[in-house]
């Protein structure tokens, strides 16, 4: 990885990076540059590959008696309650690579995007709506690029478009010029202590914005309108005027049409409120219509959500994995018309099934395989609402996709969608998509 540029005081402190993952690989290169500071890197896996020559505290034992760092960089999964339950002093030196990007940041030109879901596919179309427009912009954050590296090459007028989950706003100590808060519902009850505490970590985002900095929010979401409340900023709403809006089956924003809803590349009306939430957020930077456009109608998504497969003997397969909340599973579900086998369960993340069971029953689903830890409770959902067509799917990708493959019939929609985290029968959500695509690819 490439030095950054700019310059920064040689103050020598003892520094444990907790958690050596991706966002831990860019804190560690970060702070060691330098020379200066004495690294120690800390993660539970007790087979973690470090760096040669760097001391390494790895297992059980990784987040013992921190109070003799002077600072604690943790990566966005480690709650900071787990580190502080064991170290109760430490909570003044716990930090994040997103604050030291906001305490380095050359450019104040940065946008924010939170939300439950779509933060990804929002992030990337106000990125690429910016690109359009000649903005020199960066994309980082949540989406899978730490946002410590983009330091080397940004400008005092570069645009920065930051995605941000709970996980790493619970702890956040500034907040963007221009943030977003997309729909919000419970998730990740089961690292949150609650949902008062997830709510609260959403706000972070905004609460330090001041009457110059503009606050944009789902209007038909109340958590996203008390989210975006946490600050002084001026709060603008998408989904409503004057933000973006849907109207006589177009986007539209300022009396202006931005595109048919035809046009729009991305599948299902849950992302008409991604598009709008972009489109909203790029009107405060530039009015260039075509620019947006051009985006609008040729950005078909991001990997894992609801990405287009395969066609095989009249059946079409879409890997929706990235969608680990029963809402993100009911709102794949409506965006095909078509008879649908969908493959729900997993993990447990705190969820409630009710309102999926119903949107089963009301979706025109033929089948449901049910997988992993959730089955049983996703089943008794079901069948409380009187849906009785489920089956076990399989305890390995192959035989999930063969048993949804014999399930199906030409003109219908395989749907990998699960309404729950991926972890127990895989490594996570990317794991589980990559390993349906390669079964759905060898079907022969």
């Amino acid at each position: 990885m490439a030095y950054y540029n700019y310059e920064k005081p040689k103050i020598t402190m003892n520094i444990a990076i907790l958690g050596f993952d991706i966002e831990g690989k860019a804190s560690y290169d970060y702070f060691s540059r330098s020379g200066e500071h004495r690294i120690t890197i800390c993660d539970q896996n007790p087979d973690a590959e470090t760096p040669s020559g760097v001391e390494a505290i790895l297992g059980e034992s990784y987040l013992d008696n921190l109070d003799r760092f002077d600072l604690l960089v943790r990566t966005a999964g480690l709650p900071p309650a787990k580190i502080l339950s064991k170290n109760p002093s430490v909570a003044g030196k716990i930090t994040t690579q997103v604050n030291e990007f906001f305490k380095a940041s050359p450019t104040s030109n940065i946008i924010g995007v939170t939300g439950t879901k779509g933060k990804g596919t929002t992030s990337t179309l106000i990125y690429r709506m910016l690109m359009a427009n000649g903005s020199d912009v960066y994309l980082g954050g949540n989406i899978g690029v730490p946002v410590l590296p983009l330091l080397d090459t940004l400008k005092t007028d570069s645009w920065v478009v930051i995605e941000l989950s709970s996980f790493q706003l619970i702890d956040l100590q500034a907040s963007p010029h221009i943030a977003v808060c997309l729909m919000v519902v419970p998730e990740h009850l089961n690292w949150h202590a609650n949902m008062e505490e997830y709510i609260a970590a959403k706000s972070q985002l905004f609460a330090k914005q001041t009457p110059q900095d503009i606050a944009i929010y789902c209007a038909n979401n109340d958590f996203s309108k008390q989210i975006a409340g946490s600050g002084q900023a001026q709060t603008v709403p998408y989904y409503d005027s004057p933000g973006a809006i849907v109207q006589n089956d177009s986007i539209v924003i300022d009396n202006q049409t931005i595109c048919a809803l035809s046009e729009i590349k991305l599948l299902g009306e849950h992302n008409w409120q991604n598009v709008c939430a972009a489109v909203t957020t790029v009107w405060q930077v530039s009015q260039n219509v075509e620019a947006i456009k051009s985006v609008i109608t040729s950005f078909s998504g991001l990997e894992h959500r609801l990405e287009f497969v395969r066609e095989f003997n009249g059946v079409k397969y879409y890997d929706d994995s990235f969608g680990t909340t029963p809402e993100t599973a009911i709102v794949a579900m409506k965006a095909f018309s078509e008879p649908k086998v969908i493959i729900l369960g997993g993990s447990d993340k705190g969820a409630n099934y009710d309102e999926l069971a119903k949107s089963v029953s009301e979706n025109k689903v033929r089948k449901v395989l049910l997988i992993g830890d959730e089955a049983s409770k996703i089943q008794n959902a079901l069948e409380v609402v009187g849906f009785n067509n489920f089956i076990p799917g399989g305890t390995d990708m192959k035989d999930i996709v063969d048993t949804a493959r014999s399930s199906s019939e030409p003109g219908d929609i395989i749907l990998l969608s699960t309404a729950c985290a991926s972890f127990g029968l895989f490594k996570d959500y990317k794991d589980r998509g990559n390993q349906f695509k390669q079964a759905v690819q060898e079907l022969a």
